[in-house]
């Protein structure tokens, strides 16, 4: 069966809106002028920012942003090492349950008339109850709620102390309040703006908001009073605003980005992706003298994921289709030809590369003639002579699975694709209706147990992100130690006999690790890569162009 996705476009209206979003991009550019000449940093967001309120900062879209404007206790360096922030130390009680955190006494928030006299004020531990407060009511109805689950209460021990005690130890709580969720924000100018503090954002940051022209311009500028130094005494930031557009059109962004219009892109898209780098994944020659690139490990693993509590006659709740799956297709060619080696085969289990705890275990290669051997003993054990496999994948990822139907097809397996839209894949996968689908799993904080959540029994769908609703009593157990573990060794021990009983019991199949990628002018310095693909722009700088 083939679905044909029905797609309306109007080549006139979008090429109007094109040409007018590139007036207002050029009429911009002349006033940029006037902060300091080159120092103005400029990208392209194709998906419209939804709000610059930390509370809302689900989507990298406004996370982005909203690091540029906000601050929160902990930050994480480009290495995902939890670092001070607006504290400048903490302290652990020995039971991993309560936290003491140190403020610094130079933090003040980005000047506003309602501070009163000297229009700006600083940071103090009330403010920080007031952010995480703030999180959960549900009259903000913020999605970062979750964030705070493990917190049993929290108390102000004077304007520079802030305790948070756990209802249980949990490890990765730093790196929990390292996301733009648990920036702090000041009371008094939230409860003035109300639901427009999304459009009138006053935080702490290194860059302050100036002009918000939804759909179509953002800018910031420096501020001024901003706390942090470099290695050399020097203040930052660097670059005196950020200018951001919001073409829709990801090859306009393109051609923008490669005319010198914009400093910085991020990822690829099928359009132009074989124009800029060859097959092994290198930046073509003719880009070399003019553009940069990056690439770095990723925390997100793209995998097909198998729904266990589907009827019992089906293929896949048999763990010799589900292993002859996995053995089936070449990862290595599919990410050489497919994706242009942005990415590396997910050749070690489920855990991502980007992690400290990543395991080297050997996991599922290509072994046609393994997978054949699996296949037959199922039919033998079965007297299915005939096996069907539904795959459910979005159009974005319809090569990949149509390569993985063609080789599955070449062991024994009659495999159909089935194309559906993107928000009725999350809601099959949700609701246990699709046997086998393709999913993504990025991780929200910076550490393995993001991953195995996703296998723990107590966590199936709806009420928790265990999507294959695979049960194993032993990873259970090593789940519920893991997460009570303050050291890391041990626990990073424990992560990796979990992954190893996924690799074993294969409730998916891990397609690739994913990698970030980034282009930028040879003039932007100073641009980090980091496996969150988060875009910290207080260190960058702009050299100045030589006039040829």
């Amino acid at each position: 069966m083939q679905i044909k996705p029905i797609i309306e476009t109007s080549v006139k209206r979008r090429n109007i809106f094109i040409v007018y979003t590139l007036l207002i991009i050029s009429a911009c550019t002349t006033k940029e002028k006037q902060f300091s000449g080159a120092q103005v940093f400029r990208y392209n967001e194709h998906s419209n920012i939804t709000s610059l309120d930390p509370a809302f900062a689900r989507d990298q879209r406004n996370i982005w942003a909203v690091h540029q404007l906000f601050n929160g206790l902990v930050q994480l360096d480009d290495s995902l090492l939890v670092q001070p922030d607006i504290a400048k130390q903490w302290t652990i009680s020995e039971d991993g349950k309560i936290y003491q955190f140190l403020l610094r006494d130079d933090v003040f928030f980005h000047e506003h008339e309602r501070f009163g006299k000297h229009k700006t004020r600083k940071v103090t531990a009330s403010d920080v109850a007031y952010s995480l407060g703030r999180l959960k009511d549900p009259k903000v109805a913020s999605p970062g709620r979750w964030v705070l689950q493990h917190v049993k209460e929290y108390s102000v021990v004077n304007d520079s102390t802030f305790t948070i005690e756990l209802n249980q130890p949990f490890p990765p709580f730093l790196g929990l309040l390292s996301m733009k969720y648990c920036s702090v924000v000041p009371q008094e100018i939230v409860e003035f703006y109300g639901k427009d503090f999304r459009s009138n954002p006053i935080g702490t940051g290194p860059f302050k908001f100036k002009l918000w022209v939804e759909n179509t311009k953002l800018v910031f500028r420096k501020n001024e009073n901003y706390y942090e130094v470099d290695s050399k005494g020097e203040k930052l930031p660097y670059l005196e605003a950020l200018a951001i557009t919001f073409l829709p059109d990801k090859q306009s962004e393109f051609l923008q980005f490669i005319q010198g219009n914009i400093d910085f892109m991020k990822s690829l898209d099928a359009s132009y992706k074989d124009e800029i780098l060859s097959n092994t994944g290198k930046l073509k020659e003719k880009y070399s003298n003019s553009i940069d690139m990056q690439k770095g490990a990723y925390l997100n693993t793209e995998y097909l994921g198998f729904y266990l509590d589907v009827e019992k006659d089906y293929p896949t709740q048999s763990k010799l289709i589900r292993k002859a799956m996995n053995y089936g297709f070449d990862r290595e060619k599919m990410i050489t030809f497919l994706r242009n080696n942005v990415g590396s085969p997910a050749l070690n289990g489920f855990i991502p590369k980007g992690l400290p705890s990543f395991s080297n275990a050997k996991g599922y290669i290509y072994n046609p003639q393994k997978a054949k051997q699996l296949i037959e003993k199922f039919k033998n054990s079965t007297g299915e002579q005939t096996i069907n496999v539904t795959i459910t994948t979005n159009s974005n990822y319809l090569d990949l699975c149509e390569f993985i139907q063609r080789e599955l097809q070449s062991i024994g397996l009659n495999v159909i694709v089935e194309v559906v839209l993107p928000s009725t894949l999350r809601q099959g996968k949700a609701n246990g209706k699709l046997p086998v689908f393709r999913a993504s799993w990025i991780a929200d904080y910076p550490d393995a147990e993001n991953y195995l959540s996703l296998f723990y029994s107590k966590n199936f769908t709806p009420n928790g992100p265990n999507y294959t609703h695979f049960k194993n009593e032993l990873f259970d157990q090593l789940y519920e130690e893991s997460i009570k573990q303050t050291k890391n060794s041990k626990r990073f021990e424990l992560y990796r006999k979990m992954d190893s009983i996924l690799i074993e019991e294969a409730p998916v199949i891990p397609l690739y690790y994913d990698e970030v990628i980034r282009f930028s002018q040879k003039n932007v310095k100073g641009l980090g890569i980091n496996p969150i693909d988060l875009l910290t722009l207080k260190g960058v700088r702009k050299e100045k162009v030589k006039k040829k």
